[in-house]
This record gives structure tokens, sequence and C-alpha cells, in this order.
């Protein structure tokens, strides 16, 4: 059949409440302008992230109820550490209550001040992360990857001369680990081949620094190597995904994300002293080991979810559905990275506003538009995410692309659902000229997108 159905039904409902956009305009007034500051109520179609937003499956449910939770050595700790073995290989697991939890200790314990942590894109939390312990991070991904109208099937693999290159410029002692995420979420939510992960983790072994994979969204770049690599048409995504970490040394993972759960996330690693040390760091932190900040319910609600995000029907679901918002706003003339991604489309704002400058945060600026004409709230990844501000002159340095993220929840909107954002985009396209700009009111130093205030600019 041509035409792909949803592989699953719908067991229980959440309403939805309805607002004009005159109610619409108070409420992103009163947040000033920052749709994180929402109360989600007054959010119609809620794309802000696919991070601990999916809807759970019924054997998920039922996990929850046979949940364990003993302070140390529960039931549903084995059975996390089961399927973290079974699927990611490394020998060490330390869960955590989500996945910058993981990047925290992993960092923490690993950079020093002058380190640099080389990734294809490293994301917002993990680059804070990195830049709290006093290292570098430093984006290496192919040139592709940084024309979001470029077309690629792996748009989100790293440079690997540029790797050597910097290994090269700055030494070996200087790189603690390197990192790769897939997919490559700052980029589009571009996958990374398996051919790029054997080379990266070729020269990572040359020099003798440990690999590291980000694994939100292991399990749908897998799916992308299965469709567009050659030689993995016909493996298995959960066989792909073993032989993907089986070139890394450890990796962090959200498991809100591919876990297919509402909080969570891990840490492991092939490395038996850097795991004590990260089990020490776990223990003052996060909780004992085998909780690690979350309750027994989550460690086997997670344990299902792992799983699940690895069966084909859903990710062939999951991956055409995306594609159909890519697809049907492209059509009409609207820019986005090219090929539309997996958990979300990008929307090139600067393309979509080019009368609006980067230091006036086109971004912003469709995201406001978003929740103003239809209630849908989107995130910003330009300038206001990754741009800099001198604390000595207060002087902005722009981010290179300036793009909109629509999330897709996994498995909580249907294809009408859809339909309404493709007609709300299409709406602000028709009348893009009369769109102006934003200004910062106020912002934290550190990931401000989260609490910033912004005034709109006159045109």
């Amino acid at each position: 059949m041509r035409t792909i159905i949803e592989p699953f039904k719908i067991k229980a409902v959440e309403p939805i409440r309805m607002t004009s956009r005159t109610e619409r305009e108070g409420k992103l007034r009163g947040a000033g302008f920052n749709v994180f500051l929402l109360r989600a109520e007054d959010v119609l179609i809620d794309l802000l992230t696919d991070s601990g937003t999916s809807a759970m499956s019924s054997e998920q449910w039922a996990a929850v109820m046979r949940g364990d939770e003993s302070y140390a050595g529960s039931r549903s700790w084995y059975r996390f550490e089961e399927a973290v073995h079974d699927i990611f290989g490394f020998r060490y697991v330390l869960p955590t209550h989500q996945g910058r939890a993981a990047e925290r200790i992993l960092f923490s314990i690993l950079c020093r001040p002058g380190h640099v942590v080389p990734n294809n894109t490293h994301f917002d939390t993990t680059r804070a992360n990195i830049e709290a312990a006093g290292a570098e991070a430093r984006d290496l991904v192919i040139p592709e990857g940084r024309v979001p109208a470029a077309r690629h099937p792996f748009k989100g693999n790293m440079d690997v001369d540029l790797l050597r290159r910097l290994i090269a410029e700055v030494g070996r002692d200087r790189i603690p680990l390197c990192m790769l995420t897939v997919t490559n979420n700052s980029g589009g939510g571009q996958p990374v081949s398996m051919a790029n992960v054997r080379a990266v983790s070729a020269v990572c072994r040359e020099h003798g620094i440990p690999l590291y994979i980000d694994a939100c969204r292991f399990a749908e770049n897998a799916y992308f190597i299965k469709l567009r690599e050659e030689g993995y048409a016909d493996k298995r995504p959960i066989d792909i995904a073993r032989e993907l970490f089986a070139h890394a040394d450890g990796c962090t993972m959200s498991a809100k994300k591919d876990g297919m759960a509402n909080i969570g996330g891990l840490l492991a690693t092939n490395d038996e002293r850097l795991a004590l040390e990260q089990r020490n760091l776990l223990i003052l932190t996060e909780g004992f080991p085998t909780y690690g900040g979350m309750a027994g319910r989550d460690l086997d609600a997670i344990a299902v979810g792992l799983r699940e995000a690895l069966d084909e029907d859903y990710l062939l679901y999951r991956i055409k559905s995306t594609t159909y918002l890519g697809e049907h706003i492209s059509k009409a003339g609207v820019p986005i990275v090219q090929p539309p991604g997996g958990h979300a489309i990008y929307i090139d704002a600067a393309a979509f506003f080019p009368q609006i400058p980067p230091l006036e945060l086109p971004g912003q600026a469709l995201v406001a538009e978003l929740y103003r004409e239809a209630g849908i709230r989107a995130v910003e990844i330009g300038t206001v995410m990754f741009g800099r501000r001198s604390p000595e002159s207060g002087q902005e340095t722009p981010a290179s692309m300036e793009l909109v993220r629509l999330a897709i929840p996994r498995r909580v909107y249907t294809q009408s659902h859809i339909d309404y954002v493709v007609e709300a985009i299409l709406q602000i396209w028709e009348r893009r000229e009369k769109v102006s700009g934003y200004r910062f009111l106020e912002q934290a130093p550190t990931l401000r997108h989260f609490t910033a205030r912004f005034a709109p600019l006159s045109r």
C-alpha cells in the first residue's frame, strides 16, 4: 500500500484547549515573546521538542506497573541494564535522570580548561556542559551540513579531514574525547553514515582518543542507514545499532528521545577505571547506581521503549510522517533543511525572512509568528540558542545558521494535526515580507534561550 498509517491504535486522548488569535497575542506578550515561558495549556500543537513528550505504549504502561522501587538492586534496574547491554553493548552502564546529567558527569571528569572536544555538531546542553568544565566545544560537520538547502544522504557526518587537522593543531593531549551526535540535532536532524562512524573511530583509535556517541536518536539514525547506505538494506535496525556502537568507547543518551520515555538517560563506557569515577560522581549528584535519579517504573519504561524504538513498522511511520510535513511546505517554496530529518523539520528562517538580519533574530520572529498564527510552539536554533554575546562589550556574534525546529513528539499527533501545521506555515509564508525582527530584553549568561525575554522591532 502507498498510504503509510500509524502502526498503533489510540487508547486514551488528551483534550486540546482552543484559543483565539487575540488571546494568543496576549499570552505571547506576557511570555516576553519566548514560547518556553508559555503555559502548555495555552499551546495547541506543541513542537517545541520531542524530548520526553512521546506517548508511551500499552507495554510501557504495563512495565510502569511492574516497577520495583527498591532503593538498591531493584528488578527494574536489571531489566534496564539488560536492554542497554543487548542494544548498545558497552560493559558499564549508569542510569541518569536525563541526558544532560550523563553529559555533566562525563565532561566534569574528562574535561579541563584548555581541552577541545570535537563533535559533528554539539547540541545546546552538550556544548554548555563542555564549556562549564572550561573546555572548548568544536563543531566539525561536513560542508554540506552547513548549507540548509544542500542535499546529501548523510549531512550529519563529521569532516574526518578537519578532525585530523584539529588533532595536529592542538595535539592529542588536549582532546580528552571525541563525540558523534546521531542524528545530528543542531544540523537539522541529519543522520551519520556507518562509513563515517567507522572512519572517525579509526582516527580516534589511531591517536588513542575515546569516541563517544550522543545516542539520543540512535534508532532513527540506524533506520536512515538501512534506507540510504549500501549494504544495509537487508539488516535489522537493532543489528545496525549494535554495529554502530561497536565502533565507540561509550555513549551518553537522553532516553526521552529514542528511549520513548518521559524521563531518564544513561551513561555507558567500556573503561573500567572511568566507570568507577563516573559511578562515584553519580552517587554524589544523582543517586545510587541502580536507580540514578529515576524511579524503578521509569527504568522499566525505558527498557521496553528502547526496543520499541527499533521496530521497523514504527520507524517507517516515524520517518515518513516527518517527511510528509517537510515535503508539503517545501513544495510551496518554504526553505527547509534538506533532506527532511528524522525527528523534526527545520525551517531556514534566514531564507524565510531575508529582510531580517541575523542580529534581529529571524528565527525568533518565526517562532513568535507560529504561535500567534496558530498556537504552534516551535524552537529557534540560531542566534538566540547558539550566538555569542561578549560579556565585556555586549556585542553579539550570530550563529552560522538561523533555523526553526518543528520537533514531532513520538506517537502523539495524527496527520490532521500535521496538516494544520502545514496550513499555518503557508499562511505566514504568504505574508512573510511584513514580519519584523526582535531584540533581547533579558538573557542569562548560559543556555539563554530557555529564559530570555524579547521585544519586537518595528520596521
